[in-house]
């Protein structure tokens, strides 16, 4: 079992700046792949980013070139740096951990929400 304890969200403006951060706890070696999606009202849920064990990472299209998904493994943490934020990216943010499910092997960002443990989710506010 691997528990993932997020940190960080809020409210800012258009054009601000948010980041999360996901601590992982218990059988972290299992990890393989770690992502963020999102929920937003009225919307599909939305994989925004994903990285693996050797810091290949993928993004969404809506967010290339303003997100960025780092890790840090020594503190078996991870985050999602949020930057030039946008009305639309307003939402409940989730962190996941685990392993992929698709056939080449890869972390996709796609794949995120079927990684396999997820955080206990963050909201993200963007007001113009």
């Amino acid at each position: 079992q691997v528990q993932l304890m997020q940190a960080g969200g809020g409210s800012v403006q258009t054009g601000g700046s948010l980041r999360l951060s996901c601590s992982a706890s218990g059988h972290t070696y299992s990890i393989s792949c770690m992502g963020f999606f999102r929920r937003i009202p009225g919307k599909d849920e939305e994989g925004v980013a994903a990285i693996d064990t050797n810091n290949s990472t993928d993004y969404s299209d809506s967010v290339k070139g303003r997100f960025t998904i780092s890790q840090d493994s020594a503190k078996d943490t991870f985050y999602l740096q949020m930057n030039s934020l946008k009305p639309d990216d307003t939402g409940m943010y989730y962190c996941t951990a685990g392993r992929t499910s698709n056939a080449a092997g890869t972390c996709e960002s796609d794949d995120a929400p079927s990684f396999g443990y997820w955080g206990q989710g963050t909201q993200v506010t963007v007001s113009s």
